[in-house]
């Protein structure tokens, strides 16, 4: 112990002082290095969501302002089911005036207010999945009359399903609405998807489309809307579905052909999977859009106690802090009277 106590007093604090890399010197953060200066040229994802550079015809999937292909392709069938539906109306009020006329909406009243359990953060699973069935319904339906490029991946004589023959004009007739809706819930039920991927399935079906310029028709849909989900599944979910438990939900399809399936989808999205929040919304909206325009209403319920308690604290957090936003502007000696702020009313328990 001796030897050890005389080399540290014997240790010289000039020889220290000298000493760059001495505990003693102060510690100073190294300046952080510009991109020029590390050669990296690697561009940051708040940089690659610049939307505003991106063509707006050409990137609905991408640009939050652009119009969503299928939204598009249903209006022609929606002024027509329009059209027939005031006609068949009228013409049942005029044949008996005793008779109930078509089940009207449900408005909110004074006695009673009405919500419904969908939001752009929660949607519904169910009418979800029933919106974009419809979407891919209408995709199918107004298709390019001349037919775009067709891929081999996604054709269903070339790649079945099932072990059960297609039959020869399996590429001729559409499928009904009711058919693709069956398809998507069994792949949702099966694999326990939430309602946020189907979603983002359609909004890579859509960019699928648009960057591989094909068509969905009765010949591929099922593999696409297939893949899409799978991609969804893996991009959305923190546990991601594995290719092998597809193969159980679709017991005929095998792990080879689902990795190459995922495999040329990843390429022909050009490995752009990204979804922005913007976008997401925007689908969101939409396909509630869609979904008035067809009669396809979300469920109503009326509100209650616990629901209402919650309106309450939400309505009472938001009056915390228009008041602290009032204390902030008097602290600046800005006039409170001339502050525009939304005021909100708590909710009434009755």
């Amino acid at each position: 112990m001796g030897n050890s106590t005389s080399c540290c007093v014997a240790s010289s604090p000039k020889h220290r002082r000298n000493n760059h890399h001495s505990r003693l010197d102060t510690y100073g953060p190294e300046p952080a290095l510009s991109r020029e200066d590390t050669g990296c040229n690697l561009q940051h994802i708040s940089d690659r969501e610049n939307l505003d550079d991106l063509p707006v015809e050409y990137n609905p999937s991408d640009h939050p302002r652009a119009s969503t292909i299928f939204l598009s392709k249903s209006q022609t069938d929606v002024r027509e089911k329009r059209k027939s539906l005031y006609i068949n109306h009228f013409t049942h009020i005029a044949e008996s005036k005793h008779l109930l006329g078509p089940i009207r909406r449900k408005y909110s009243s004074c006695s009673t207010i009405f919500l419904d359990d969908c939001t752009v953060s929660q949607p519904n699973l169910k009418y979800t999945i029933k919106c974009v069935s419809l979407a891919i319904y209408y995709h199918i339906k107004n298709r390019e009359v001349d037919g775009r490029m067709s891929l081999d991946i996604f054709d269903e004589k070339q790649h079945p399903l099932s072990k059960s023959e297609v039959p020869p004009d399996y590429d001729k007739h559409d499928p009904e609405q009711k058919q693709i809706y069956r398809f998507v819930r069994t792949l949702f039920s099966a694999a326990q998807l939430t309602a946020e991927c189907a979603i983002v399935s359609l909004v890579y079906l859509e960019r699928l489309l648009t960057y591989a310029e094909i068509d969905i028709c009765p010949a591929n849909w099922k593999r696409i809307v297939l893949g899409a989900i799978l991609l969804a599944s893996k991009v959305w979910d923190d546990q991601a579905v594995w290719n092998v438990d597809y193969c159980q939900i679709l017991k005929d399809i095998t792990v080879e052909d689902m990795n190459e399936l995922e495999r040329q989808l990843w390429e022909l999205l050009q490995f752009n999977i990204n979804v922005p929040s913007s976008v997401y919304a925007k689908y969101y909206f939409d396909l509630r859009s869609l979904a008035e325009a067809n009669n396809l209403s979300f469920p109503l319920e009326p509100l209650n106690r616990d629901k209402a308690q919650k309106l309450e604290a939400i309505s009472r957090l938001c009056d915390d802090k228009y008041k602290d936003l009032r204390k902030l502007s008097k602290k600046r000696s800005v006039s409170a009277d001339n502050l525009v702020v939304v005021r909100w009313c708590p909710a009434i328990i009755s």
